[in-house]
């Protein structure tokens, strides 16, 4: 699968899955600090909802492939 055929919303969504993955596995295993990781996260993805940007979202957009919004299929 090329950039090109992925979305903005679909990268953060598996960019944030990702790490809520990985946080709940270090919690898990590590220390229970690392939850915190997995709230940061989750306190992004609702600035995203409420507003249409976050700090992932900023970083995402200046790659060239996901710079351009794409338009909505039929």
């Amino acid at each position: 699968m090329s950039c090109a055929a992925l979305g903005i919303e679909k990268v953060l969504f598996a960019l944030a899955g990702s790490v809520v993955l990985g946080a709940s596995a270090l919690a898990a295993l590590a220390s229970p600090w690392w939850l915190l990781l997995a709230a940061f996260v989750g306190v992004n993805q609702w600035l995203y909802v409420l507003v249409g940007n976050c700090p992932a979202s900023l970083v995402l957009r200046r790659l060239p492939c996901l710079s351009e919004p794409r338009e909505a299929r039929p």
